[in-house]
């Protein structure tokens, strides 16, 4: 099969005629084999009947159900999991992505040989406050951290070769940031294209404040697997041993001090636990060990799964 179309959707019974008709034009015309996914996450409207009656018309769509909202990321996980195309596909129901732009993205992965491709809506037709400065700050943020030079991680429309999605897990919200799992898969020929962004014709965005803060969240578990997610040990032992020693230098401050007093004043001095520095040297030793005991434990399940891994890989090649 050539191309897999994922769409996942929420609500948006209005435009899926529409996508369908669309899409279908520009793979036949181009002469491909195809199949069209369409991902219904906990819709409450009729957009589930109306996947039915397309996939009754036409055997080339097929449907999921989620019974409740899971998240655009969870529908796009179930999608990849059935996914059979060589290329994949993916695009919002909403209209505003363009299936006009499928043969060009088809031909940058399987003839150019990218293995993945973003969407770039150089022009949006979005709200300013409530969608562009959120989305500039995440790619700018996502550009930091990852070192992928993309201008819009978060583009619903992407083109994937079959191998990407069938290597990564998108859970959370972090759909935004595929590329940057893609790149810590070991698929590094990623690149963008500059697409077309259509007005929201139907229905309404479905954007909010606790996505905003979700993505950041997500953002942030990106960047730890990214850079620490293979050693732990380098963060959890280095911010350990830094503690630790604010504990063990605020530890001798009172005992010198306690030594000195009594040698040169030959008076009682105050007990320890009435210095302050004590508690502080108590404290940070005890969070010292414990960053220590997170990163042990993190390099022994990555231990674990290190040698499950071989041992898998060692039965195939008896096999």
């Amino acid at each position: 099969m050539d191309i897999s179309v994922v769409i996942p959707l929420l609500n948006e019974d209005e435009s899926l005629n529409e996508l369908y008709d669309w899409i279908v034009q520009v793979v036949q015309s181009n002469h491909y084999s195809y199949e069209i996914l369409f991902i219904d996450d906990g819709s409450t409207d009729n957009s589930w009947e109306t996947i039915q009656e397309l996939s009754q018309k036409d055997t080339n769509v097929k449907g999921i159900k989620f019974q409740t909202n899971y998240g655009k990321s969870q529908a796009l996980n179930a999608g990849f999991n059935i996914a059979q195309g060589d290329v994949v596909i993916t695009m919002d129901a909403d209209l505003q992505d363009s299936p006009d732009e499928i043969p060009e993205l088809y031909n940058l992965i399987k003839n150019e040989g990218f293995d993945l491709i973003s969407g770039w809506k150089k022009k949006r037709y979005d709200s300013k406050i409530k969608k562009n400065f959120p989305s500039k700050l995440f790619n700018f943020a996502a550009r930091k951290t990852s070192g992928l030079k993309l201008h819009d991680f978060n583009c619903g429309l992407k083109a994937y070769k079959k191998e990407v999605i069938k290597n990564i897990d998108v859970y959370g919200e972090m759909h935004r940031y595929i590329p940057v799992l893609a790149k810590n898969a070991g698929f590094t020929k990623i690149d963008e294209k500059v697409v077309a962004h259509q007005a929201r014709k139907y229905g309404v965005t479905k954007f909010g404040m606790d996505r905003f803060i979700n993505g950041f969240l997500d953002l942030i578990t990106i960047w730890f697997l990214s850079k620490f997610g293979k050693r732990p040990m380098h963060l959890f032992g280095f911010l350990g041993s830094i503690m630790f020693i604010i504990g063990f230098f605020s530890a001798l401050y009172i005992g010198v001090t306690k030594l000195l007093k009594l040698y040169y004043y030959h008076t009682p001095t105050k007990l320890v636990t009435d210095n302050p520095w004590f508690y502080i040297a108590l404290t940070t030793m005890i969070i010292g060990t414990l960053f220590f005991l997170s990163g042990f434990l993190g390099e022994l399940i990555l231990r674990t799964k290190r040698d499950k891994s071989l041992y898998k890989i060692s039965n195939k090649t008896n096999l």
